[in-house]
């Protein structure tokens, strides 16, 4: 369970990266070990040797001779002069070697194989050890030692770095872990503790975190999650919002719809009413009143379900234009319609949908102050081309004079193409809605709308 935090494999990284820089650092560190002891041995036997320059015979008695040797530590000890003389201080019984090292032309790879060689030995071997006078470099020192008690120094070398690398490690990791505990670990935990906290009740505006102003990436991911936290707040106010409104939309459209019906059923009877006027009026009052009904039912199943289904269908685009003028419910000389489509041109979308983009930039151009609007259609390769120009004062100079909404025509009734016109037809009402341009701020000579 200690481990599964981000403080405790911070900790054993740290000891575990310590102790292998240790051990890179022991490899050469036990050679050179080795080298300087071998090095010692020969300035304490080039001392040793020199009792035969000052005796009158060149020779000491061997009682003094092995005194020498056990003070230097070695079983021999020659030295080769420059004029090719030998003077040698030998045991009485001078053994043969196992193995020469020579130190005149060290080589750090072979002084590490033979360190390790040495340390991990079990024998005892008689090493032969030739390295240059300390005073006279043209003069050689030649010692013969044990490999035992150089083992047992070297390994108290060893216990010692592992002693001083424990506790340098140790010292190491506590410093890091006490820096990225103040540093790094206690606010990323104040984070986390803050989302937890702000996930149970994202409302609460406690609940939010404390930013505390630091300058690194810690401050930066405080203020962020605080802006996070604010924009949730408000997305969720305004949910809420938006919830209470539909609410209250589905209970109107449902009394709507209520009243709509009985506006149906009188209509209903106006169909057979004597009176030519009345009879020739009945059918569109019918059509308006069944689009709204269809509007207040599309509103409710909207609420419950999501949006609705599209309705395709192929039908005439002047007939459509023709339903426009009693739609927008003017006086007779408030807007003067001319549809220069020809009757053959048919489309294949949901009706009603098209039906509300035509009426809306119809409403549009009387608002700007339009008294005639004129519509025009072709087929132009499988795109049909609506182009609807009024008479107002036209759109501003900073507004693009032309608005194109792209929907392919489908060539076949095949069910991919229309699926594609019908959403062509949404997209139509979408962007109508997107793009209504005030009529105070139109300034030119002619409003033009090209639908395609």
């Amino acid at each position: 369970m200690l481990l599964r935090s981000l403080s405790a494999r911070l900790l054993v990284l740290t000891i575990f990266f310590v102790m292998v820089s240790e051990v890179l650092i022991f490899v050469p560190s036990v050679a050179r070990f080795r080298m300087t002891y071998f090095e010692n041995l020969l300035a304490a036997g080039h001392i040793a040797i020199m009792a035969l320059e000052v005796s009158a015979t060149g020779e000491l008695q061997q009682g003094l001779t092995d005194k020498l040797l056990a003070q230097v530590g070695a079983r021999g000890v020659a030295l080769h002069r420059r004029d090719g003389t030998v003077l040698r201080l030998d045991s009485s019984n001078p053994p043969q070697p196992d193995i020469t090292i020579n130190l005149t032309h060290p080589d750090i790879l072979l002084a590490i194989r033979g360190s390790f060689r040495a340390l991990l030995g079990n024998g005892n071997r008689v090493l032969r050890v030739l390295g240059p006078s300390a005073t006279d470099r043209a003069e050689t020192v030649e010692v013969l030692l044990d490999e035992a008690p150089l083992r047992g120094e070297m390994w108290d070398f060893g216990i010692r770095i592992l002693e001083l690398s424990v506790v340098i490690s140790l010292v190491t990791a506590a410093l890091v872990y006490l820096s990225l505990q103040w540093l790094l670990v206690r606010p990323m935990r104040r984070i986390t503790a803050s989302m937890m906290n702000f996930r149970e009740d994202p409302e609460d505006a406690s609940r939010m975190i404390a930013v505390s102003g630091r300058k690194d990436e810690i401050g930066v991911a405080e203020r962020e999650l605080g802006v996070l936290q604010k924009t949730v707040r408000q997305a969720l106010g305004q949910h809420a919002r938006l919830a209470a409104l539909g609410t209250a939309v589905t209970k109107i459209n449902h009394d709507l719809r209520n009243i709509l019906a009985t506006a149906r059923l009188v209509t209903d009877g106006l169909t057979a009413s004597a009176a030519p006027e009345v009879r020739r009026v009945a059918p569109r009052l019918l059509d308006a009143i069944d689009r709204a009904v269809a509007l207040c039912t599309r509103t409710l199943d909207f609420s419950r379900e999501g949006a609705p289904p599209l309705a395709p269908s192929r039908f005439s685009i002047a007939s459509l234009i023709d339903e426009i003028g009693p739609g927008l419910g003017l006086s007779g000389d408030g807007l003067t319609i001319d549809c220069a489509i020809p009757p053959e041109l048919t489309v294949e979308a949901d009706r009603d949908q098209l039906y509300r983009v035509l009426l809306n930039l119809a409403r549009n151009a009387v608002e700007a102050g339009a008294h005639r609007l004129r519509c025009a259609g072709a087929r132009e390769n499988e795109v049909i081309a609506i182009e609807i120009v009024d008479d107002g004062p036209g759109l501003p100079a900073s507004a693009p004079a032309i608005r194109r909404m792209r929907a392919p025509r489908p060539a076949s009734p095949r069910p991919r193409r229309t699926a594609s016109a019908n959403s062509a037809s949404a997209t139509l009402c979408e962007q109508q809605a997107r793009n209504s341009i005030p009529p105070e701020a139109v300034t030119e000579a002619e409003r033009r709308v090209s639908l395609r």
